[in-house]
C-alpha cells in the first residue's frame, strides 16, 4: 500500500500544485466582517474554494457558521485534521514574487500560504483523497477541518464549537515534524499612551505575532548628519536617512520572523526606537525602549525572563504607531514556558506598562498546552513518522502556538522539516513541490493509522 499511495500523489502532482495555487491566488487577510463572511469575504472565499475541491472529491461538506468548513469520510468520526485558510499580511514591495500568486522555482513554491496553512491543507485534502480512491478499508472516519481565523485568535474555531464537536483525536499541520506536543503559553497585549512629543511620526510593523521587519519615522528639530551619525556601525538592521525642509526621514529595514522565534529576526521597530533615542531627549520615548530594548528578546527588562525543557520565555515589541501629538499604540507578543503561568507573566507585564504610564488591554491569554509524549495518538503519528521518513521520530515543544492550542489532546505533526526556514509570516514564504507531495504521503498513512 506504501507504494500506491506514492505513486498516486505523485501521479496528480498537478492537480495537488494547481488546488494550492486557486487557494493562494485569494488573498485571505482577515478582513472586515459583513453578513455571512465574519472574517472578511476573501477568507469565506478561501473557504468556498476549499469546499468546491471537497465536492469534486466526493466528500460530504458542511460549513459552520460561514468560518469553518469540514469534509467528512466516513462515519463514526475518529481522526480530525485541522488546517486553516487564512493567511498573514503581506508587504508585497518587499517580495521577489506577486505573493498571491503562486510561483514555481527549481521545484520551490513561493507564494502566501504555501507553508501556513495553504500548502498543508492541499496535502491533508489529498491524503484522504488517496484514501478514498485506493479503496483503502477505514474501521473509523475521517474529517477534514478548514478555519478563516487562525492568525488572529481561531475565533472561528469558537464558532465552529457552538455547531459541532472535534473528533477524538485532531492533529494539524500547522507546525513541524516530527510531533509538537508542547507548546508555550502565550499572552498578547495592545498598549496606549502619550511619549510626551509632538514633533516625530512613527510606523513599525503591521502585526502583532511577527518581528517587523520595517519601520520609519519623521522627525523634525533634528538634522540627518546627526541622525546618520547616530547610527551603530555593528548594526544588523539597514537605515534611510534623507532631509526634506524641516523633516528627516527615517526608514528602518529588519528582518522579519515569528514572534515565537525573535531570535531569528532583526526588530525594525526597536532598532528605529533606539536610534531615534540617541538623537532625542524624550522620556515617554526612552520608557518605552527600557522595557523592550533592541536586541533583547527574553522579556529580562520586564523582569519576565526565564526557561526550562519547552524553551527560553521569548517578548516581541511587534507594532508600535506614534502620531505627532505624542499618541502611541503598540502591541506585545509573549510566549512563555511550562515553567511559569499566565497570571505571573500577565502581572509581571502590566506592572511595567503601568510604571511608564501606558494603559493596555489583554488580546489574547492562554496556558501552555501539553500533550503526554506516551499518549496512544502521538505514538502512532510517531511510528507513521518514522516508516514513511526513514528516521527516528520525537516529540517537540515550540514558542509558536498551533491551531490546536486549545484542543484537549491536539498535537501539530508537520508540517515544517528540520532547521529549513521557510520564511513563514515573511517575506518570500514557500514550500518545496517534494515536500508538498510528502506531507500528503504522510498524512494519507497516519489517516491509516489511526482509523484504518
Amino acid at each position: 500500500m506504501e507504494d500506491k499511495i506514492q505513486e498516486f500523489i505523485c501521479s496528480n502532482e498537478r492537480e495537488i500544485v494547481r488546488n494550492l495555487a486557486e487557494l493562494i491566488a485569494i488573498p485571505s487577510v482577515k478582513g472586515e466582517p459583513r453578513g455571512d463572511a465574519p472574517f472578511g469575504n476573501d477568507a469565506k472565499n478561501a473557504l468556498l474554494k476549499m469546499r468546491t475541491f471537497c465536492d469534486e472529491m466526493g466528500f460530504k461538506t458542511t460549513i459552520y457558521g460561514d468560518a469553518v468548513l469540514c469534509a467528512d469520510y466516513g462515519e463514526d468520526i475518529e481522526l480530525g485534521i485541522l488546517a486553516h485558510l487564512d493567511v498573514v499580511p503581506v508587504q508585497a514591495e518587499n517580495w521577489q514574487t506577486n505573493p498571491f500568486e503562486l510561483v514555481e522555482r527549481d521545484g520551490v513554491l513561493y507564494g502566501r500560504g504555501a507553508i501556513d496553512d495553504k500548502g498543508p491543507a492541499v496535502a491533508s485534502l489529498w491524503a484522504l483523497k488517496a484514501v478514498k480512491e485506493l479503496g483503502v478499508p477505514l474501521k473509523k472516519g475521517v474529517r477534514l477541518i478548514f478555519g478563516t481565523d487562525e492568525e488572529n485568535g481561531s475565533g472561528d474555531l469558537e464558532i465552529y464549537k457552538k455547531y459541532a464537536q472535534f473528533p477524538p483525536n485532531v492533529f494539524t499541520p500547522d507546525g513541524s515534524f516530527p510531533v509538537i506536543n508542547i507548546e508555550k503559553g502565550m499572552l498578547g497585549v495592545r498598549f496606549s499612551g502619550n511619549t510626551g512629543g509632538n514633533y516625530m511620526e512613527f510606523r513599525g510593523g503591521n502585526i502583532p505575532n511577527a518581528v517587523a521587519g520595517k519601520a520609519k519615522t519623521i522627525m523634525r528639530k533634528v538634522t540627518a548628519d546627526k541622525v546618520r551619525a547616530a547610527i551603530p556601525e555593528d548594526s544588523e538592521a539597514k537605515f534611510t536617512v534623507t532631509e526634506r525642509g524641516d523633516n528627516v526621514f527615517i526608514s528602518c529595514d529588519g528582518r522579519a520572523a515569528h514572534a515565537s522565534t525573535p531570535e531569528n529576526g532583526v526588530n525594525a521597530v526597536t532598532a528605529l526606537l533606539s536610534l531615534m533615542n540617541r538623537v532625542t531627549d524624550e522620556p515617554g520615548l526612552k520608557g518605552i525602549e527600557r522595557l523592550f530594548p533592541h536586541g533583547e528578546t527574553d522579556g529580562a527588562a520586564l523582569g519576565l525572563k526565564c526557561a526550562d525543557a519547552s524553551g527560553p520565555l521569548t517578548c516581541v515589541l511587534s507594532t508600535l504607531s506614534i502620531m505627532p501629538s505624542g499618541e502611541c499604540e503598540g502591541t506585545v507578543d509573549i510566549r512563555f514556558p511550562t515553567c511559569v503561568d499566565l497570571q505571573t507573566v500577565r502581572d509581571k507585564l502590566c506592572a511595567a506598562l503601568d510604571s511608564h504610564k501606558l494603559k493596555y488591554e489583554i488580546v489574547i491569554g492562554n496556558e501552555p498546552h501539553i500533550v503526554s509524549e506516551d499518549s496512544e495518538f502521538v505514538q502512532k503519528l510517531l511510528s507513521v513518522y518514522e516508516r514513511v521518513e526513514g528516521e527516528k521520530g520525537h516529540c517537540i515543544a515550540i514558542g509558536g502556538g498551533t491551531y490546536v492550542h486549545n484542543i484537549p489532546g491536539g498535537v501539530a505533526f508537520g508540517a515544517e522539516r528540520g532547521d529549513t526556514d521557510y520564511h513563514m509570516h515573511g517575506d518570500n514564504e514557500f514550500i518545496t513541490v517534494d515536500e508538498l507531495l510528502k506531507d500528503a504521503v504522510l498524512y494519507a498513512h497516519a489517516i491509516i493509522e489511526i482509523c484504518g
